[in-house]
């Protein structure tokens, strides 16, 4: 009998990171670790003046990757059957679009001591919508110039995505502009660091970032052209110069452990590290994603991942965050969509609005059928990433009365979300991609039912949840298991390795029938005050809400 072998798994999130030991036959997970980002407000930094900036500090996602693979692997050592050399691989995933800015050697701006207390100098979260007018600028400039950049991310570029936050550095911060030789998403940095590979001209890069968030299509050569890049500020093609000519996949390696870091962590050097991608991609292998599945991975937002074969003809799909050549499985496009808050939402209300706290706001909600609150929420409080692509979006109540309690609001907040999910799940299906099964991992997904059941009964689909609570991380080992050889392939590594729980939340037919009807009034306002609808017609929108409110409230007193 084989000696077993294990991967490693290590998974970026907005707030901490996790690392994971996996046994590669499997499955099972048997070391975890997890280390909370010290910096700022739960790893954040902010601005008061600019609640569209969202940064994090480098030296947080280095000590990150120190701290938590350290600590599982010295837990690992209490299963018997463990020692660090069966450790095959390590895979990586982080928050996307993240980037940094470094210097020559691949250093991040941000660890220098003269950029330490500088912004624009730190990695730019994902969530971070300041180059909301930079973004529009890439978009109007690729139609002005008939370019084909768009048509593979939904068709409009986003403030959330690494060209617009690096021209928006441009504009404001020409000191942190001037000292950038380069800029690296969080998710090719890990990798690289880790594997010493530090020439910011050469370091690997993966599809996921590339194609996604930076343009990048075999299509046309590559990344956007020198001159399209230039034209929007001089100077900034340079970037465009300085990146890696062939990003990989996951499936392949970006290199092996570097013996530095390799003492600091205690594993043998050597070990093969799988190309970077971004969580929720590596969350979809994780839960068992394929052709006619789709995963949503539930966390502060939500990012929807489905692939499709690439030997099968595949449309252009408006308002989607990118359809790309194995960003997420070998042999499959990788198609990407989400909302922007979800978790954010939730706990954005129980924070500052909801006074007894998740617990009592979740029985209280429970007690409540479908429309009985009366309230229909636009789920844009951190702006709408699919289909619209606009941070300038907010949020929208209607229907509240001097009756309107804390759960009516919360649930309805919740429900605005699957609304929004359903929205997305419309799009992609118009375009001749049949969503076939819903699989959704994340914190929400674990621990909270009620929403699951919503989900369930608006989407209209049996919902399942993965069997790791921690799916992202799941996925980056089993990434770790491919370079590793541990499995032929990744679907082999998949099969043996990731799937879903037994519970499966159905959808209770009159509970489908109602949110049916509300979600016609969801779509009305979605298209008005997303600005589809150029004079839309609203007066009977409030109306109608009492009615479902009076009807779902007389049958539940029935």
């Amino acid at each position: 009998m084989n000696a077993p072998t294990y991967a490693i798994g290590v998974d970026y999130g907005t707030n901490s990171v996790r690392a994971l030991v996996v046994d590669t036959a499997n499955g099972d997970e048997i070391a975890t670790e997890v280390f909370e980002y010290p910096s700022g407000d739960a790893g954040i930094l902010i601005d008061p003046a600019d609640p569209n900036l969202a940064r994090q500090n480098p030296q947080d996602h280095i000590d990150g990757f120190i701290s938590t693979v350290k600590n599982v692997v010295i837990q690992a050592r209490q299963h018997s059957a463990f020692t660090p050399d069966r450790i095959v691989g390590i895979g990586v995933d982080t928050t996307g679009s993240s980037p940094l800015p470094v210097d020559q050697n691949g250093t991040p701006l941000g660890i220098l001591p003269e950029f330490q207390n500088n912004l624009a100098a730190q990695c730019w979260l994902w969530k971070d919508h300041t180059a909301h007018a930079e973004a529009a600028e890439i978009t109007a400039l690729a139609e002005e110039r008939s370019e084909p950049y768009l048509t593979l991310c939904g068709g409009t570029y986003s403030s959330e995505w690494y060209w617009s936050k690096m021209l928006h550095c441009e504009r404001i911060a020409p000191e942190v502009a001037k000292a950038a030789y380069s800029w690296v998403e969080l998710t090719d940095f890990i990798p690289a660091y880790i594997t010493g590979q530090h020439n910011p001209d050469t370091m690997p890069r993966g599809i996921c970032a590339a194609g996604h968030k930076a343009m990048f299509s075999h299509r046309w050569g590559g990344l956007p052209s020198l001159d399209f890049l230039e034209s929007l500020q001089p100077g900034f093609s340079r970037f465009r110069k300085r990146y890696t000519s062939k990003p990989q996949p996951s499936s392949q390696p970006a290199g092996q452990l570097d013996q530095r870091v390799a003492d600091l962590v205690g594993l043998p050097a050597r070990i093969n590290v799988a190309a970077g991608a971004f969580d929720a991609h590596h969350g979809a292998v994780g839960s068992g994603v394929s052709p006619g599945t789709i995963v949503k991975i539930i966390g502060t937002s939500t990012c929807d991942i489905m692939t499709s074969p690439l030997d099968q003809e595949l449309a252009d799909i408006p308002g989607v965050c990118g359809i790309v050549p194995e960003s997420a499985l070998p042999g499959a496009y990788g198609i990407e969509a989400g909302q922007s808050a979800v978790g954010d939402l939730f706990n954005w209300f129980i924070k500052h609005l909801g006074p007894v706290g998740h617990e009592a706001l979740t029985q209280e909600a429970l007690e409540l059928p479908p429309g009985a609150s009366g309230l229909l929420a636009l789920d844009w409080n951190n702006g709408n990433r699919t289909v619209l692509v606009d941070p300038r979006l907010s949020g929208l109540l209607v229907g509240q009365t001097l009756h309107t309690t804390a759960a009516e609001i919360y649930r309805a907040l919740i429900e605005a979300t699957a609304f929004g999910s359903l929205t997305i799940i419309e799009r992609i299906e118009e375009h001749e991609v049949p969503v076939e099964r819903v699989v959704m991992c994340g914190g929400i997904a674990e621990k909270n039912p009620m929403a699951m059941q919503i989900y369930a009964d608006v989407l209209n689909r049996p919902i399942r949840i993965a069997r790791s609570r921690q799916a992202c991380a799941l996925g980056a080992a089993i990434f770790g298991a491919v370079v590793g050889h541990a499995h032929r392939n990744t679907q082999s590594a998949i099969a043996a390795m990731a799937g879903t729980k037994e519970t499966v939340y159905q959808p209770i037919t009159s509970n489908v029938n109602t949110y049916a009807e509300l979600y016609t009034l969801y779509r009305r306002l979605h298209d008005a005050f997303g600005g589809v609808t150029k004079q839309a017609v609203l007066g009977d929108v409030m109306k109608r809400l009492i009615s479902i409110r009076d009807r779902a409230r007389s049958i539940r007193h029935a």
